[in-house]
């Protein structure tokens, strides 16, 4: 929490250097300055009422917002701004400027909460995660478009000035002379791109096939691992292994471990694991981590080290995970992921349970392949004979109290010292425990007190009344819904996502061709996993679908709301090659950036097309070539102020580092990397797409275009 609060102020610290570097006055900047503190008190405030409280999600989402919740203030005072360089004096400025630019910050801000209403929906396990994040996201945009249309223009009135004439300093001759020359250098290029319209639209269709295509062989995974500085492990040894032998395979799995320098200390426990009995298994139940910044290698780094020199330790197997941030059910297992075979023939189960672990190891993707089915072991089987116990006046409870008297370790008293308790066991001593023959030695009470016939007590050997026999059967069996599983436990290599063991894991099953009568099915996060990806293309669409709508009511038009969304492939491609490049998959976080980019790329295009269709409405006559060039250019600074701002505050993510900085970074390099792509091709692709389907809107509505409403002037 602490290193998220931390990426929070570095992120608004950076978007206010950005603020100060376009408008290069102090007044200027403290004005959207002042938006986001009281935008995110706004937030806090809604978030209060609903119960909710600060974690992990909700100051990530407090984080990404910084990046847009000063976006409608830096529209506003750009246009307010723009007046005041044209002479005119504040108070009439803020005046003017806030009328014309009322509609475009609400249209701008409900689509943008409106992109996020689909993920209040969502069910299961996703639904649950996602769902304080996405409130919070838009209680964020809420605030900050009540703060645009209230506080900002009043601020404009009142804290800036008219300065003309006045001498500048070097930076501000700096800074006004390279956003002149940006500017210009944007103009010329956007009349080449309206020239050359087929070239601009050969791009955009381009980029919406690179995306589709991206989309299609990205790698795609659930919950990034996070490194919180805890490892897990257990080790599993053969059938059989006695507990003194356990405990030296655990001690020397711990000697290595505390050897390496990323280890601060770990801490172990013998005993019987996953509900089995017997001692063949221990618990590493932690492993604790340096911190950070004294080590050089992440979690999974550390046990991809610690793996090699763990596995020369003869006739132990050893696994280590690193335990999710969110367990989301599954059994207890030695590996992160869980796939169970289910079946009526347990012999069958336990062959073909074998053979698909044998072609799971063979694929690179899969490490640590092991399932909680034990091969049967050496078993003594203790059948009371009841004829010949009833002669000598024994019963079954005797037997059973005689064997778990010697056996079960049971605690019979304790002796109170003044400083110390200690427990009194009741069990063999250890050389009886050892070998079988020692049930020989047992003897049971019989004929007196114990079987109520009065008669002076005797010793009977429990051989008289029992028959032993050796024979061989499984640790447990383990069922899923009644019926006989096993469960089969991996984690994956690096460089290899979930989707890969999906994929993977259907191959081994064709391969070791599984019989209609088993079944298989991932477990815990990999169950959510599968269930999620089949409804993350569809929930992307239904969040396009509520912007177009959203759009539609807003603009009383069925075409420019696609002139606003016809940015989106770039921003989508631009995010999934940004993940490619760096290798990182497709996880659940990367998939809200990539949401968010739907809201926030189509702002750029909402304060050009807004431009535009003022222009073309209010003076007839007007071309759409003529009206979108214009939009474009006088849009120019606070497109590139807004997208600046929203890069700066999602670089620190993207960048960060510290606990859990892993899980958020995917979500920061997709915002970033579609808003930097995006923003090179839709500054071009927008004003292209608006000369098409305007005409489009023309032949659908030629009224919407010919009668000259009244609207401010620009």
């Amino acid at each position: 929490v602490n290193d998220v609060q931390m990426t929070l102020l570095i992120a608004a610290a950076l978007m206010v250097l950005v603020i100060f570097a376009f408008l290069r006055r102090v007044s200027a900047t403290l004005i959207p300055a002042l938006a986001l503190p009281i935008a995110v008190i706004g937030t806090f405030a809604g978030m209060s009422l609903m119960g909710f409280n600060l974690d992990n999600l909700s100051l990530m989402a407090l984080t990404l917002s910084v990046g847009f919740v000063v976006d409608d203030a830096i529209v506003m005072l750009d246009n307010i701004v723009r007046h005041i360089e044209q002479g005119m004096a504040p108070y009439e400025a803020a005046m003017k400027g806030s009328g014309e630019i009322g509609f475009t910050i609400l249209s701008m801000t409900v689509s943008l909460a409106a992109v996020f209403i689909p993920v209040l929906f969502m069910g299961g396990v996703v639904g649950r995660l996602l769902h304080e994040f996405a409130v919070t996201i838009i209680l964020a945009i809420l605030a900050s478009g009540i703060i645009s249309v209230t506080l900002t223009p009043m601020l404009c009135a009142r804290i800036l000035k008219d300065e003309h004439g006045q001498e500048h300093n070097w930076f501000y001759r700096l800074s006004e002379n390279t956003f002149n020359w940006m500017q210009s250098a944007y103009t010329r290029t956007l009349r080449l791109a309206l020239a050359y319209k087929l070239v601009v639209v050969g791009i955009f269709a381009l980029t919406l096939a690179a995306s589709v295509g991206l989309f299609m062989i990205m790698p795609q995974d659930f919950l990034p691992s996070d490194d919180v500085g805890r490892l897990q492990g257990q080790i599993q040894a053969a059938n059989g292994t006695s507990f003194e032998q356990m405990t030296r395979y655990v001690q020397q799995a711990q000697d290595i471990i505390n050897a390496d320098p990323n280890v601060e200390g770990a801490m172990s426990s013998v005993m019987g694991g996953n509900g089995q009995a017997g001692t063949n298994s221990a618990q590493l139940q932690l492993i604790a981590l340096k911190p950070r910044k004294e080590r050089q290698l992440d979690a999974d780094q550390v046990i991809r080290e610690l793996r090699p020199k763990l596995s020369r330790i003869p006739g132990a197997n050893i696994f280590l995970t690193n335990p999710p941030s969110v367990r989301l059910g599954g059994r207890m297992a030695r590996s992160n992921y869980q796939y169970t075979l289910q079946g009526l023939d347990l012999a069958q189960l336990q062959v073909m349970s074998g053979r698909l672990m044998e072609e799971m190891r063979k694929d690179p993707a899969f490490v640590d392949v092991t399932s909680d089915y034990d091969a049967a072991m050496p078993s003594v089987q203790v059948n009371i004979n009841r004829d010949r116990a009833a002669a000598f006046g024994v019963s079954p409870q005797q037997i059973e109290t005689a064997l778990g008297a010697a056996f079960s370790s049971s605690q019979i008293s304790q002796i109170n010292a003044p400083s110390n308790q200690y427990e009194v066991i009741l069990e063999l001593l250890p050389q009886y425990r050892r070998d079988p023959s020692a049930l020989a030695k047992l003897y049971i009470t019989a004929g007196g007190a114990g079987n109520g016939n009065g008669a002076n007590p005797t010793l009977v050997p429990l051989t008289a009344v029992t028959d032993i026999t050796n024979e061989t059967m499984p640790i447990s069996i383990n069922h899923a819904g009644q019926v006989p599983a096993i469960t089969i436990s991996f984690d994956m290599a690096a460089g290899h996502a979930l989707s890969d063991a999906v994929s993977g894991i259907a191959r081994a099953s064709r391969a070791v061709e599984m019989p209609d009568t088993i079944t298989g099915s991932f477990q815990g996060t990999a169950a959510a996993f599968q269930s999620s990806t089949q409804g993350m293309g569809w929930l992307l669409a239904l969040a396009m679908l509520v912007v177009y709508i959203i759009l539609g009511i807003l603009y009383e038009s069925f075409i420019h709301p696609l002139t606003i969304l016809s940015g989106l492939p770039s921003a989508a491609m631009g995010a999934l090659l940004t993940l490619y490049l760096v290798g990182l998959p497709l996880t659940l976080y990367a998939f809200v950036g990539m949401i968010m980019l739907i809201g926030i790329v189509k702002k750029n295009a909402i304060m050009m097309i807004d431009f535009a269709l003022t222009k073309q409405r209010a003076h007839v006559g007007v071309s759409a070539e003529e009206a979108i060039f214009e939009a474009a250019i006088t849009r120019f600074r606070p497109i590139m102020m807004t997208t600046m701002a929203a890069m700066m505050g999602t670089l620190p993510i993207a960048l960060g580092t510290g606990a859990g900085a892993e899980s958020r970074r995917p979500l920061g390099l997709c915002v970033a990397g579609g808003l930097l792509l995006s923003q090179l091709l839709t500054l071009y692709i927008t004003p292209v797409i608006y000369t098409y389907l305007d005409k489009v809107a023309q032949r659908v509505s030629p009224k919407d275009r010919r009668a000259a409403v009244p609207a401010p002037a620009e």
